[in-house]
């Protein structure tokens, strides 16, 4: 089946086992995940012990263990066809952020994952969000801009599921438990951190310390459920090559994903994202029955 690696299909007869689920980052893409894991969830029975997800995955990955994924999708489909310009100039003049994103986002989250929905999330997996820590030679604005660079060179020039050259540079990731949040505002703070993107976000800060996007780190946190049994990894870009490891199956959507990652006008896009991970979920979900 496109998307898989070679090692993830010679495990698939035990698709229920999967004891971790791993949830990449990438913006409006990561609605490929939630269409995707709202048909093969059920039809799999897939109830992991341990989830990672980063930025905008985690975003996705806490509506979904919610069990609010189409009240997500609505909402912000309505928020997006309401919006009609990710930036707003004259918005300068009057000292307020040019950039709606962060609000919008930030609004979703909390309307979405209401007191109830965050009592279900409570009693679900083992959730870890990373966020990403500069360096300590680099200074807050400086971080941003390398590490911006750093994602670029890295999706531009040599694009790989796990990146390697911000580590280089010192950037590291930090997990952190989303049971630590004991209200839903703190949960939407955390998630904010690890999709901290200047310029569609502001500056933030997570425990006192900057925090950055935790996709610049470790974009497919592998690392973060490494406490044995098979994981099932979540992408939300197509790559050449997929890792091979006996105990992941690397999953990959099966055509671009028909969205921009920070387009916050298009409601369309979103569903065409949504519908697409709903066709592999189903496809993938065949292949193990």
């Amino acid at each position: 089946m496109d998307g898989l690696s070679a090692a993830g299909l010679a495990s698939r007869t035990r698709a229920s086992r999967f004891a971790n689920v791993v949830f990449a980052g990438g913006g409006n893409r990561c609605f490929w995940q939630a269409g995707f894991w709202t048909e093969a969830a059920p039809r799999l029975e897939l109830a992991p012990d341990r989830v990672a997800a980063v930025s905008a995955g985690a975003a996705i990955a806490c509506v979904l263990f919610a069990d609010r994924a189409r009240e997500g999708l609505a909402y912000f489909k309505a928020a997006t066809a309401s919006n009609r310009r990710n930036f707003y100039p004259v918005k300068l003049l009057r000292g307020h952020r040019a950039f709606p994103h962060a609000a919008m986002y930030r609004e979703t989250l909390v309307a979405v994952i209401d007191a109830a929905a965050f009592a279900r999330l409570r009693r679900g997996p083992e959730m870890r969000i990373p966020i990403t820590r500069a360096p300590p030679w680099l200074g807050p604005r400086a971080a941003f801009v390398v590490a911006g660079f750093t994602d670029l060179i890295e999706h531009s020039v040599a694009p790989a599921v796990h990146l390697r050259f911000a580590r280089r540079l010192g950037f590291a990731a930090e997990y952190v438990a989303a049971s630590e949040c004991t209200t839903a505002d703190a949960l939407a703070d955390l998630i904010l951190a690890s999709s901290c993107t200047p310029p569609f976000t502001p500056l933030m800060t997570h425990g006192g310390r900057l925090a950055l996007d935790g996709g610049i780190a470790d974009n497919v946190p592998v690392g973060a459920v490494d406490a044995g049994g098979a994981t099932l990894v979540l992408l939300t870009r197509r790559y050449r090559q997929l890792p091979r490891n006996p105990s992941r199956v690397y999953v990959q959507p099966s055509a671009p994903v028909p969205v921009s990652a920070w387009d916050y006008t298009d409601p369309d896009g979103l569903q065409a994202a949504f519908d697409l991970g709903r066709r592999d979920g189903e496809r993938f979900a065949q292949s193990f029955l």
